[in-house]
């Protein structure tokens, strides 16, 4: 587990954070959170308000918290204590309990985003156009969100073959991924986020246009091969994922026989660091313009 002191709220003050590398999550101090959202004058009077508000959410039925996790974070005084801490879910579904006007543009966006997933379901293509909007407020050109919608298609084509060969969701997704991405760029997905800097954030989102297209070549070689060899074993899908990989490998060392240049880079598109300074704007924004319709 990683101790990080990277993600700032609200000004200058900052809340204590660990990055659990094996599960991809990140954990944030509860106790920070609220200190922050409630402007408590001391890190005793925000440890009371937490020991308040953490009885009251268990007796509602807030199972999460029924074993809270903890772990060791240092504090003002340089030594580490056992410090509750909770992931992005359950720390949201806490600011939903925290009565003040800061917590307020978290509540206004969790219930947008409730919205827009209701309205989704009713209709899918609401999704493809949010994701559109997304990528562009991003800053992405539509040249590259073009061939990121594509590369969501020709994985989802992936992804169904592999359910029709009887490839189970999570574990094995992932191995046969991991098989994928080290036959076509020499590393595993999680070498590939570390050599981008990456954490939570989606590898895909943060590939150039060419390392974009090689693992979409990767990915639709595979569903390909699965398609006309059937494989009948996950040993069997695995191998067919190497062979997918291979082939769009030999396009990635071709390509840098010809430019003389690396294809794989180190730079990535987005700074995990503004998201949740994004989701306080978006939702103030959201708040904005309601006003002015009234």
């Amino acid at each position: 587990m990683d101790n990080e002191n990277k993600i700032q709220l609200f000004e200058d003050k900052r809340i204590r954070t660990a990055w659990d590398e094996e599960a991809e999550e990140w954990y944030f101090s509860i106790v920070d959170v609220v200190s922050v959202l409630t402007d408590q004058p001391t890190p005793r009077s925000a440890s009371t308000y937490w020991a308040v508000l953490k009885k009251r959410l268990i007796e509602e039925g807030f199972q999460l918290l029924t074993n809270c996790k903890q772990l060791k974070l240092k504090a003002a005084d340089g030594k580490r204590y056992k410090t509750d801490v909770a992931n992005t879910e359950e720390l949201l579904r806490i600011i939903q309990s925290i009565p003040s006007p800061k917590a307020e543009p978290f509540k206004l966006w969790l219930a947008q985003v409730g919205s827009e997933r209701i309205e989704e379901t009713i209709d899918p293509e609401l999704t493809i156009d949010r994701a559109l909007a997304t990528y562009l407020k991003k800053g992405y050109t539509r040249e590259w969100i073009n061939q990121r919608l594509q590369a969501i298609q020709v994985r989802k084509e992936l992804t169904d073959e592999w359910d029709n060969r009887g490839v189970k969701q999570g574990m094995e997704y992932a191995i046969l991924t991991d098989e994928i991405t080290r036959a076509w760029s020499g590393m595993t997905t999680h070498q590939y986020k570390r050599l981008k800097g990456l954490k939570k954030e989606n590898l895909r989102d943060n590939m150039s246009t060419l390392e974009l297209v090689l693992n979409m070549l990767a990915e639709a070689t595979t569903a390909e091969i699965s398609k006309t060899t059937e494989p009948q074993t996950f040993d069997e899908s695995r191998q067919v994922a190497r062979r997918g990989g291979r082939i769009a490998g030999n396009a990635r060392r071709e390509i840098e026989m010809d430019t003389g240049r690396p294809v794989i880079t180190e730079r990535n598109a987005i700074d995990f660091s503004r998201v949740l300074g994004g989701v306080i704007e978006d939702a103030n924004d959201n708040k904005d313009d309601g006003q002015k319709h009234d």
